[in-house]
């Protein structure tokens, strides 16, 4: 096996990942949040109108009737729950760069649960960016199982003891 120190190219590559999704997530849930206030629908509106979009296009005009229908309430319930999934994903970010165990079976369970949604979307209705998704979970799954006695070993621990 390798040593302590060998290169953990693809560790770090997900300990990346890990954080620049956890802070989109993060800024994703305060812009959700900066929004229950404001009127929706005239957002929509302005948006549309400043992107030179033809309002009248039936695309619009039913996703219009889609965000006239959330509500504050609703809204704050999203930005709560994408709060909560940016911290998991910065709790595992922080975990694997101290190569803790615990983070290491987070990160791979987190990315192992999205597989079967993500094959299932696929195999509905094609789209690439789900394609790349599963691509990189399958890849986070596949490394970290692989490679988890490597990786996440305590460096402290010569004894086989059970402490982390």
């Amino acid at each position: 096996m390798s040593s302590s120190g060998s290169s953990a190219t693809g560790l770090y590559t997900i300990i990346v990942f890990k954080f620049v999704k956890g802070i989109f997530f993060l800024s994703l849930a305060f812009g959700l949040y900066s929004l229950v206030d404001n009127d929706l629908p005239e957002d929509f509106r302005k948006l549309v109108h400043q992107l030179h979009l033809d309002p009248e296009h039936r695309f619009f005009r039913d996703l219009e009737v889609q965000i006239t229908r959330i509500t504050p309430t609703e809204l704050i319930k999203v930005a709560s729950g994408t709060v909560l999934y940016s911290v998991l994903t910065l709790a595992e970010a922080v975990g694997l760069v101290f190569r803790r165990p615990w983070a290491g079976w987070l990160a791979l369970g987190e990315s192992a649960f999205f597989i079967p949604i993500e094959i299932y979307e696929l195999s509905h209705r094609f789209r690439v960016i789900v394609l790349i998704i599963l691509i990189i979970n399958t890849f986070i799954v596949c490394y970290l199982y692989r490679n988890r006695s490597r990786l996440f070993h305590h460096p402290m621990r010569h004894d086989g003891g059970d402490k982390d």
